[in-house]
């Protein structure tokens, strides 16, 4: 069995260091992307990176990345990475520890002097989390191709464009130069990422660490009811175009048929809703809200998209509204590398640890790298499950575990 070969309380601290950057009241952070908490901590991030002996530059979706040159700089890297943007109100620990980790590794290579082949790239992405512009996964997405220049007019909640967002962050990214910033197949060798579960099933089950198959293909779509606005004393319930009762009768769909197959992982949310004009005393005009809907399995998901966008079709038809559904996204469910996974198993055997191979019911930006080139991904046990809230907490001896196990792993590849 092999010992420990990271730097546990280096890797402690910077976790706890960037966590003061968009620290909430309640011990949660916020850091939305290309706000100026997110460059704050993109700075620390950089100075770390350089610490370990990688170079740093951004490319013009906004990514941060960090570069250490192998023997021969021709080869395509080994990317190691996740993200630094936080959801509203988050934890400290969703996509930091891949970002962290990665820099760790760099590091521990560095202070050994172990000569590699292929270069190291170590990538914070942007707007992961998908909170300021409402469509996640952007830097990853950007990186393969997927980004449109229509996508950079997307506005936040202060009607700032991504566009202006990007421009005026710094660095020297300038958008209207992505297509520059694309990376095909054969660019990158291998991508592994490291992340938090984010789910209750490591924890239930002891272990440390677990080793990702696939991950869950999200779709998500904002959908728009609209009716007519009344006094709520005076215009009779038999009369009302209410568009709020109608959204109730569509969450309800929703959740009926992600329940309907107690053995399918199928999940649906509305995470945001909003009534306008929003008063107290007004059938509202219109409704707003989101729907978030993902499976492993992609005919299966497809099939609830489908069926709740009929049942908006049939309760705006019902109650006399009109509709309007934008898709905002879909992804396909990903399987990681066989190779790779066998990689991370027979290293965690090395290590004599017990990590079991396991579904990611949460998007990653590695979803997006599988369209050019091998994945794999490493999951750490968190407390209850709980993510995307200030409670999320990860133990720094699983964190650490999980980066030993990565690094092992990438030693084999480099």
């Amino acid at each position: 069995m092999k010992t420990m070969t990271i730097n546990k309380e280096r890797l402690k601290l910077h976790i706890e260091q960037l966590g003061e950057i968009g620290k909430t009241a309640d011990g949660g952070v916020q850091r939305l992307a290309l706000s100026k908490e997110d460059r704050e901590a993109t700075l620390l991030v950089a100075e770390w990176m350089k610490e370990a002996g990688l170079s740093v530059r951004h490319d013009h979706f906004g990514n941060l990345i960090g570069r250490k040159e192998g023997q021969n700089p021709c080869l395509p890297p080994i990317m190691i990475g996740s993200h630094i943007d936080s959801v509203r109100n988050g934890g400290k620990f969703d996509g930091v520890i891949g970002v962290l980790a990665g820099i760790e590794i760099v590091h521990k290579l560095t202070e050994l002097n172990i000569v590699h082949e292929h270069p190291i790239e170590v990538v914070a992405f942007c707007e992961e989390e998908g909170s300021r512009f409402n469509d996640g996964l952007f830097g990853s997405r950007g990186m393969v191709g997927k980004v449109k220049y229509e996508d950079l007019q997307k506005l936040d909640e202060n009607q700032i464009s991504r566009y202006q967002a990007l421009k005026t962050f710094g660095f020297g990214i300038e958008p209207d130069f992505i297509d520059q910033s694309v990376r095909n197949k054969g660019d990158i060798k291998q991508y592994f990422e490291l992340h938090i579960e984010q789910g209750p099933f490591l924890e239930k089950n002891d272990y440390p660490v677990g080793i990702v198959s696939g991950i869950a293909g999200p779709s998500w779509s904002k959908v728009k009811l609209v009716g007519e606005a009344g006094h709520a004393g005076t215009v009779p319930m038999s009369l009302r175009r209410d568009p709020l009762v109608g959204a109730t009768e569509i969450i309800q769909e929703l959740e009926r048929l992600c329940m309907n197959d107690p053995e399918a992982p199928t999940v649906g949310t509305v995470g945001i809703i909003s009534a306008f004009p929003g008063g107290a005393n007004i059938i509202p005009e219109s409704i707003e809200f989101t729907l978030d809907i993902r499976d492993i399995d992609l005919d299966r998901r497809n099939q609830v998209v489908r069926k709740v966008e009929e049942k908006i079709i049939q309760v705006s038809r019902n109650r006399g509204l009109e509709y309007v559904i934008d898709k905002n996204m879909e992804a396909q469910p990903v399987k990681c590398s066989e190779n790779l996974i066998q990689s991370l198993v027979e290293t965690s055997r090395d290590l004599g640890m017990e990590a079991p191979i396991m579904v990611s019911g949460a998007g990653h930006d590695a979803m997006f790298l599988a369209e050019i080139t091998e994945i794999g991904m490493v999951f750490v046990r968190c407390r209850n499950g709980i993510s995307h809230n200030p409670k999320e907490w990860a133990e720094i001896e699983d964190i650490a575990a999980g980066t030993n196990l990565l690094f092992e792993t990438v030693l084999k590849h480099i």
